[in-house]
């Protein structure tokens, strides 16, 4: 269960302060009791520094305020909206129907749900937040129930699979998956009867907390508040033992003692890997020693290739971590530092206070259970790039390398040999594009998030002009790197949302794209492109970009350029045909 409760919570969301500016508004439709989860919502969302606005349906009237374009949802026009229909309800419904159209059930309930979500889509730039549902078998035909077609317990686990499959085509569709955590805690901690029945509530008081969490995790990556990478150590985390001390043969990794444990740690962070989180190490250790496992031993799953950075000598862990941000040049508060010891935790809580550093249980045992609870790597999309993304980084190391050892950084940025595209949005890249909105918050110059949806949408519409871009050079291709949008006003093109990957700063990869926008304005007619910067907490790198690149400031956030008179910047970038 997660560390607050919801009295906590409810003190949480009493401390909002009354003139703290909203970040988000949350819709929350129930067809149960969801007083208590609202509050809980609003608490677990401030103590992750998000102030959410929450309005909540009245009880059981899902439907109606779907259908009727009037209704308080629409009014209140929520980033997110929050859909829970309660397991309960569902086997009412269930109940009523004839034998004869059981069978159809799940199908005919999934065509129910996706007709609310289209209703809404159509009326609302909002994303969707659609519980799955909870086991409770009725036990009616008891486990020969798993087989058979008119139970309910087969049409409702068919509904939870239908949904899935469902969800992955609709981006705006987010899982919020309440069947994991009773999975975790059990049908008994999940729902009370005696909450139900005297309140209305299918979720008990001592587990809101985990269901309020459950919401939050899938808001936070869309907000930008995601985990890029892992930092672990190595002694008595990856494996068992001191490799220094012990030596290769008399570590613990595979069947040894309990070796498994830890076997099975680094299959977890591999599969991490594949999906596109970082892997680094940073260990208090001579280096050919550390690496020594990765190289020789039969039963690393690890090796060195799966790590984007290997840091191993003697110095502090937290001037150690400073340095791998630096070089990987992602925000200190996406990293996680795992260490089996207390006082490296400690020093790294105290002298980074932005990075994230799991309490990590005393037994190694329970080390994969302990995490998988944290949730710490939540994501809201993936595109098959993403498993390329520690290659990227490995060729990115070899560059720093390589930078130092020219006399001049523009000898240095020619010797790279980059090759740039631009082009205008096309189905293929739609979800690497997506995905650009929704991590990118540093390089990012008004910070909109968009689904694959909405850019689908946008790429389809005569109002906007849009731009992706490649970057390549000599140690490898870097993929998609950067995103403009551009918003046709009569003869002036507004930016609407530039962004860029951090990773190719300082290459001239900005006045690359600056000199494409102008180009690309100019040659369909347009006298003026107008650009925003909205300032956040993560984006001051980029209040001044416009003027560098040649833009004239209007006010404190507006900046033009005339296309006709623009001087293109100079660049060390050869444009792709």
């Amino acid at each position: 269960m997660t560390e607050l409760s919801l009295n906590q919570l409810k003190k949480i969301a009493k401390s909002i302060p009354e003139d703290r500016k909203t970040d988000i508004k949350i819709a929350v439709l129930g067809d149960t009791a969801t007083q208590l989860l609202v509050t809980a919502l609003r608490g677990y969302a401030f103590s992750e520094n998000i102030c959410a606005e929450v309005y909540e349906a009245e009880y059981n009237q899902i439907f109606p305020e779907i259908i009727n374009p009037e209704s308080e949802l629409y009014r209140f026009s929520p980033d997110y909206t929050v859909i829970y229909m309660s397991s309960e309800k569902l086997y009412e419904e269930f109940c009523k129907k004839p034998l004869a159209e059981r069978t159809a059930f799940a199908d005919n309930m999934l065509q129910h749900i996706v007709a609310q979500w289209a209703t809404i889509n159509a009326r609302l730039k909002t994303r969707i937040l659609q519980f799955n549902f909870a086991e409770n078998s009725d036990r009616i035909f008891g486990s020969y129930g798993a087989k058979e077609p008119s139970s309910y317990i087969f049409q409702l686990r068919k509904l939870n699979y239908l949904l899935m499959e469902k969800a992955s085509e609709e981006k705006s569709v987010y899982i919020v998956d309440l069947s994991t955590i009773q999975n975790e805690f059990g049908r008994k901690n999940l729902y009370a009867d005696k909450y139900y029945y005297s309140a209305r509530l299918s979720v008990s008081i001592d587990l809101l907390p985990n269901v309020a969490k459950e919401i939050i995790d899938i808001i936070k990556p869309m907000t930008g508040k995601l985990k890029k990478c892992v930092v672990l150590d190595l002694d008595n985390t990856l494996w068992g033992g001191v490799i220094g001390d012990d030596g290769i043969d008399k570590i613990q990794i595979g069947e040894l003692g309990t070796g498994r444990a830890f076997t099975d740690f680094q299959l977890w962070l591999k599969e991490l890997k594949n999906r596109g989180i970082l892997l680094a190490v940073c260990s208090k250790n001579n280096e050919d020693t550390a690496k020594e496992p990765f190289e020789k031993h039969p039963e690393m799953v690890l090796r060195l290739n799966d790590f984007a950075m290997f840091v191993a000598n003697w110095e502090d862990k937290a001037s150690n971590i400073r340095m791998i941000q630096k070089t990987l040049n992602i925000g200190m508060d996406s990293l996680v530092f795992i260490d089996d010891n207390p006082f490296e935790r400690n020093l790294v809580r105290s002298m980074i206070p932005e990075i994230t550093v799991p309490e990590m249980p005393e037994d190694p045992a329970e080390y994969l259970t302990f995490l998988k609870h944290e949730n710490l790597f939540e994501t809201a999309s993936y595109s098959s790039a993403d498993a390329d993304r520690t290659s990227q980084y490995q060729a990115e190391a070899k560059r720093v390398q390589l930078q130092q050892s020219f006399g001049s950084i523009d000898d240095y940025l020619k010797s790279l040999e980059m090759i740039g595209f631009a082009g205008a949005f096309d189905s293929f890249n739609i979800p690497r594009i997506s995905q650009l909105t929704q991590r990118s918050n540093q390089f990012n110059l008004r910070t909109v998030r968009y689904t694959e949806t909405e850019i689908t949408d946008i790429a389809k519409s005569d109002k906007f002009v849009t731009l992706y871009f490649t970057l390549k050079d000599k140690f490898g291709d870097h993929g998609l790197i950067s995103v403009v949008i551009m918003e046709k006003q009569g003869d002036t093109l507004f930016v609407n949302t530039w962004l860029m990957s951090c990773r190719v700063l300082k290459r001239t990869v900005e006045e690359f794209i600056i000199n494409k926008m102008i180009s690309t304005a100019k040659s369909l007619g347009f006298k003026t492109v107008l650009g925003e910067y909205i300032p956040t907490a993560k984006n001051a790198m980029v209040k001044d970009i416009y003027e560098k690149m040649g833009f004239t400031r209007i006010d404190d956030t507006h900046f033009s350029a005339d296309t006709e008179n623009f001087v293109p910047r100079t660049c060390f970038i050869t444009e792709e045909s």
